[in-house]
């Protein structure tokens, strides 16, 4: 299971400008500021524009390499994340251009009563989910334990016995360099959850556009 949600994309226009440095080419920028216009006629928020010159320009340099698409790091996305610890514990490896703030569980473990829902378990068998049950059913025991004693002992239980499909909430910063990284290298990965969220980077503000060759390919 994964759920991403408030996604926030900031840095184009900034991206855009630094992009044409080299060849002091800003002129032939056609990037601009606009409102948004639904189905319904009602006006969205305004919306940064890039258009075809420097779409075109960013595609160009997206093919030449990370070392020319430097304006990739100039973009960055932030969302909110919830997914199970073994997820999150592969999506550690993407440390450069990545920043991330927790849910604790070193702080907040006991704060309420564990439920089936705190956990992935959507392919787990049906004696997979008696075991879990009763996994819940000790660590809510081990939780009243701790509440009532404030032992480190007790503590150490929740901690040692959480199992690694329980579902985790970060905050999470990343570069565009960092999504397309992730694109490569994740799709058809055998968890759901990679798959689900390559989808969902795929579909942030002119990342297709921009990998259109690799996008063509599959």
């Amino acid at each position: 299971m994964i759920k991403v949600e408030n996604i926030d994309v900031y840095g184009f226009e900034h991206a855009v400008m630094a992009m044409r440095n080299p060849m002091s080419s800003w002129d032939k920028s056609d990037s601009k500021w606009g409102f948004e216009m639904p189905e319904n006629n009602d006006l969205s928020p305004v919306t940064y524009y890039i258009g075809d010159n420097d779409l075109d320009l960013m595609k160009r340099l997206y093919k030449a390499g990370t070392e020319h698409r430097t304006y990739a790091r100039m973009i960055y996305v932030w969302m909110d994340i919830t997914a199970p610890l073994y997820w999150h514990k592969e999506a550690d490896r993407y440390t450069i251009g990545k920043s991330q703030v927790s849910t604790s569980t070193m702080h907040k473990i006991h704060a309420k009563e564990f439920t089936f829902d705190d956990f992935s378990h959507e392919h787990l068998s049906v004696e997979s989910l008696v075991l879990l049950g009763n996994t819940i059913d000790h660590l809510n025991k081990c939780r009243k334990e701790y509440i009532t004693s404030k032992s480190k002992d007790d503590w150490w239980q929740l901690i040692q016995m959480l199992p690694s499909s329980y579902n985790q909430k970060r905050t999470v910063c990343m570069s565009y360099e960092v999504v397309f990284k992730i694109i490569r290298e994740r799709t058809g990965h055998k968890l759901d959850e990679w798959n689900d969220f390559v989808k969902i980077l795929r579909d942030l503000p002119y990342v297709k556009e921009i990998m259109e060759t690799e996008n063509a390919a599959e």
